[in-house]
C-alpha cells in the first residue's frame, strides 16, 4: 500500500474519469472516425471547462492539456473494442492504416473477422476493401483508409 499515496490515487482516478468521459461521448460528434469529430470533441471539452470557443481559448485549452494527455485522449477516442470477436481496432484518421488486433494472443485475426469488426463499429465503408492492400503484421492486420475519406 505504500506505493499508493494520495497523489497517485488522484492521478488514477483522474485517468479513469477522463477515459470514461471520452468513451461516453466520442460517438456524439459526427461524422465519426474523422479529424472533424475529434476537433468537435475538443471544442466541447473546452466549452465545458468554462472557456469560450474563440481561437485564443481553444489554443489555451490545448496547451493546458499538453501532448501526453492529448495523445492519450485521442487514442481512446479512435480506439474500439469488439468484445464478441475479441478484437481491438485503432482507427485514427491521421494514421495511414486502421489496425485490427486481437485483445488476447489466442485469437487469430482473419480478414473475415476484421471485416465483421469494421462493420460493427461503422468503419467498413471508410477503409479500402481490396484485401490485396491489407498487410498482415504478426497478429495485426493493417488496412488503409479509402483515399477519399481519410481527410474527412
Amino acid at each position: 500500500m505504500e506505493n499508493f499515496n494520495q497523489t497517485h490515487i488522484q492521478a488514477k482516478l483522474f485517468d479513469f474519469a477522463l477515459v470514461e468521459l471520452v468513451r461516453e461521448h466520442r460517438n456524439s460528434f459526427k461524422p465519426l472516425w474523422t479529424v472533424d469529430s475529434w476537433a468537435k470533441f475538443l471544442i466541447w471539452l473546452t466549452l465545458n471547462c468554462g472557456l469560450s470557443g474563440e481561437r485564443e481559448s481553444l489554443e489555451l485549452f490545448a496547451e493546458a492539456l499538453g501532448i501526453r494527455l492529448t495523445t492519450r485522449m485521442r487514442r481512446v477516442f479512435f480506439e474500439r473494442t469488439v468484445e464478441c470477436l475479441s478484437l481491438r481496432l485503432m482507427a485514427d484518421p491521421s494514421d495511414s492504416n486502421v489496425l485490427v488486433m486481437p485483445i488476447s494472443g489466442s485469437v487469430l485475426v482473419t480478414s473475415d473477422l476484421a471485416k465483421q469488426a469494421l462493420d460493427q463499429v461503422g468503419l467498413l465503408k471508410r477503409v479500402a476493401l481490396d484485401e490485396d492492400l491489407w498487410q498482415e503484421l504478426d497478429a495485426v492486420i493493417a488496412i488503409p483508409w479509402q483515399s477519399n475519406t481519410a481527410e474527412s
